[in-house]
């Protein structure tokens, strides 16, 4: 599989390449796992390259696996990059934390015709950090927003809670939960201390071509499924520049995939490592699954006639 990777000092953003062998023109950023060549994201490509499309997967950084203060700028220059090499349409994709980054760089750039996000948040978050301080996996950044742009922190919702408190309150959830990580009461108490702002929301209303919103009720990170619903509400009261479709289903976790995507990553027993991380697909394994089946269906189908 051919790639072409990229660097911020070099080329103005951190990514990799994966042209189609067969010539298209049109082009998918893809912003999922940690890095831009890991097994998710090679999975990702293999999804979309039968579905015609040039592939380009970004990070925040080569293993920086934490968000803060990225720069939007980066997502820019990678989309002048494509629009360069004959893309004449520009989709993004994102899952989680790069779901709402996914959401916030297509209301600033109008190039981004197509928008997919996986359980995404309708607000900025506060950045955190991934750098293994007093031996916890993530800690909150320090008045510090997720995302930049043009030099300019950008508003976000902090966290209840600060450090090591941050990841002890994750840990006892994930504990309480039966999960492998779990946040969701941290979001919910986030938003009790601090009212989310309008200066904090997404401007989603500014995204242009078509909008699809992914999320599941069982999500234990965070309530995507309330995040979505006040989008649409916004995007409902709101003039706006997109066709947009919700797609929330009961059962699909935070892990809200298509089930070909998934089983690119694990070819044999995709289900049962998704059950072994999170109850909700324990208990409800066949709903589960429909989930993604339904995705797979819907997605492939919307990015083939894109």
């Amino acid at each position: 599989m051919k790639k072409i990777y990229f660097s911020p000092e070099r080329d103005g953003f951190f990514g990799a390449y994966y042209p189609n062998q067969n010539q298209s023109q049109k082009a998918m950023i893809v912003m999922l796992g940690d890095d831009v060549d890991d097994l998710l994201v090679i999975a990702a490509v293999k999804w979309l390259h039968p579905l015609g499309c040039n592939v380009m997967a970004l990070a925040p950084a080569e293993k920086d696996y934490g968000h803060h203060s990225y720069p939007i700028e980066r997502i820019e220059n990678a989309v002048d990059y494509l629009k360069s090499h004959g893309n004449e349409k520009i989709g993004i994709c994102g899952a989680s934390t790069t779901g709402m980054l996914a959401l916030a760089a297509a209301s600033y750039i109008p190039a981004i015709r197509l928008t997919l996000a996986f359980t995404p948040c309708d607000f900025i978050m506060q950045g955190f950090l991934r750098d293994g301080l007093d031996g916890v996996k993530e800690r909150p950044a320090e008045n510090e927003s997720s995302l930049s742009y043009r030099g300019k922190q950008l508003p976000f919702l902090p966290y209840a809670y600060h450090h090591p408190e941050y990841w002890q309150k994750i840990q006892e959830e994930a504990k309480r939960r039966h999960d492998f990580v779990a946040s969701r009461d941290l979001f919910d108490e986030s938003e009790k201390l601090h009212p989310v702002q309008e200066e904090e929301k997404i401007k989603v209303e500014n995204i242009h071509g078509r909008l699809v919103l992914i999320g599941a009720e069982d999500d234990s990170l965070w309530d995507t499924c309330r995040y979505i619903r006040r989008m649409d509400e916004r995007l409902k009261n709101k003039p706006h520049k997109c066709r947009y479709k919700i797609l929330t289903y009961e059962h699909g976790s935070h892990f809200c995939f298509p089930q070909s995507l998934l089983t690119r990553v694990l070819p044999i027993g995709s289900g049962l490592a998704l059950a072994l991380a999170f109850e909700s697909l324990r208990d409800f394994p066949i709903e589960s699954r429909q989930t993604r089946e339904d995705l797979d269906k819907k997605l492939s189908y919307l990015i083939y006639k894109w």
